[in-house]
């Protein structure tokens, strides 16, 4: 009867997944009309027809290209996610989330303030539903809902800051600061416009010690004056801030992370490439991933380990591109990150992938990933002697690494469709499933779309 009941919810999940994916083929099909009307110019503007446009709500009468060329621009999104796992992991089911991105820029010279500075808000809120702790993956295959806050409905301010300029070389950041860093062509963003699963969008060796919204301040230096050349940047930062952060309450100097990271282009082949170097330490207190039973017991609290950090490295190089540095063309990417284990999860990192965007005529805005990544879980263990004298040395992980295709779809400018497959063995091995004991956890297989609005 058990083995009828979970056919039977396997075949009702098949069924729900192919009647979401025929709304997506409907799709499609119009995608190819409004692509073949108006996609053959590929630098979009805030004015133009309304298939053409980079928005959806476009220039606003004009107003928005007159605050532009005044300095102020605003760009909102909306990008809502629909995944569910279909096979393997913890439990089959199918959630949908949704986060909007509003970003308001304004430069100080071209108000008439200053010259050189830039000052940014970005107002960030979320629907937090997801299947990430449906895999048994420590990687989340939606990063997009970890953001501003993985947790619960949320909006928050994740930047609030000035950006200075002291010289054609040397520029100055301060404030509440997105420390999204780690840049990549083909492999970067916030889970909405490449890659959803977290290990390639970003190194997962920074998550520990850099939160993406804190309070900071960073020193871009640009030995050429061209940051697309070389770019090096020097970072303070809250070790514990978060979006929710205001004031400086939290602000101590005990807590804080300390990074630099270096980013040059090259031009092997001929072709568009970058190379890029971070690391970063901390001086927080974490707790450690090993612990003793009975220091637990006795004492009546766990372990800590002090300081933390990680080395960080990623390339992206393109292998055919049509015209250079147009940002069109087949490349590939790689990631490699290594922590000092504990209290970093992820001890060794890497991940390897190909990429492209506009490699089809008259569809230049559509992009495609290949990527797969491992992890070398650092493992949490519990050791010690339990009451009946029996030795324990529970590990609870086990290696990670997985595997992610997409394809995003523009069906305009402004609005971009992007079907999604992700295969991972996750690192958790085992789930207790009361009251038969522990049940062992597939490789889980994870089919998704996402629906990003331009306006």
């Amino acid at each position: 009867m058990n083995a009828a009941k979970a056919q039977g919810k396997q075949s009702s999940i098949l069924v729900e997944a192919l009647s979401r994916f025929s709304a997506i083929s409907l799709l499609l099909g119009m995608s190819l009309v409004s692509n073949s009307v108006g996609a053959e110019n590929g630098s979009p503007t805030y004015s133009g027809d309304f298939l053409k446009r980079s928005t959806l709500t476009g220039d606003w009468g004009g107003a928005r290209n007159e605050l532009a060329v005044k300095g102020i621009t605003a760009d909102l999104s909306l990008t809502q996610v629909e995944q569910g796992v279909v096979g393997g992991g913890k439990d089959h089911t199918w959630e949908y989330g949704g986060r909007g991105d509003l970003t308001v820029n304004a430069d100080t010279q071209k108000l008439g303030w200053w010259p050189g500075g830039l000052l940014t808000m970005d107002l960030q809120g979320n629907v937090s539903r997801s299947v990430n702790n449906n895999t048994g993956a420590i990687m989340p295959v939606n990063s997009n809902q970890l953001y501003p806050l993985p947790n619960g409905d949320n909006l928050n301010i994740a930047q609030l800051s000035i950006t200075q300029s002291l010289s054609s070389y040397v520029g100055l950041i301060i404030g509440k600061i997105e420390t999204f860093a780690d840049a990549n062509e083909f492999a970067g963003g916030l889970g909405d416009t490449q890659f959803l699963n977290n290990a390639l969008t970003a190194d997962p060796v920074t998550s520990l010690v850099t939160p993406f919204s804190t309070l900071g301040a960073a020193v871009n230096i640009s030995p050429t004056t061209d940051p697309n050349e070389a770019i090096v940047t020097f970072s303070v930062l809250q070790t514990n801030g978060n979006a929710k952060t205001s004031g400086f309450n939290n602000l101590d100097a005990n807590k804080l992370t300390f990074a630099g990271e270096g980013r040059v282009g090259t031009d092997f082949l001929g072709h568009t490439g970058h190379q890029l170097l971070g690391v970063e330490y901390s001086n927080e207190t974490f707790t450690s991933l090993g612990q003793n039973l009975r220091f637990i017991v006795v004492n009546n609290t766990v372990a800590n380990k002090d300081r933390s950090w990680d080395v960080y490295y990623n390339f992206d190089q393109y292998l055919y591109e049509p015209n250079k540095a147009s940002g069109q063309g087949v490349g590939i990417f790689g990631r490699l990150g290594a922590s000092d284990g504990n209290p970093n999860p992820v001890q060794y990192f890497y991940s390897l992938g190909v990429g492209g965007k506009g490699i089809i005529p008259r569809r230049p805005n559509d992009e495609f990933g290949l990527g797969y990544y491992y992890i070398k879980v650092s493992n949490i263990t519990l050791q010690g002697q339990a009451s009946n004298g029996i030795s324990v040395n529970l590990s609870l992980l086990r290696n990670e690494y997985g595997f992610e295709a997409y394809y995003k779809i523009a069906l305009t400018p402004w609005m971009l469709l992007t079907p999604d497959l992700q295969i991972i063995r996750p690192a958790q091995k085992q789930q207790k499933v009361d009251p038969f004991g522990l049940q062992g956890i597939n490789t889980a297989k994870v089919l998704g779309v996402r629906l990003q609005l331009l306006f």
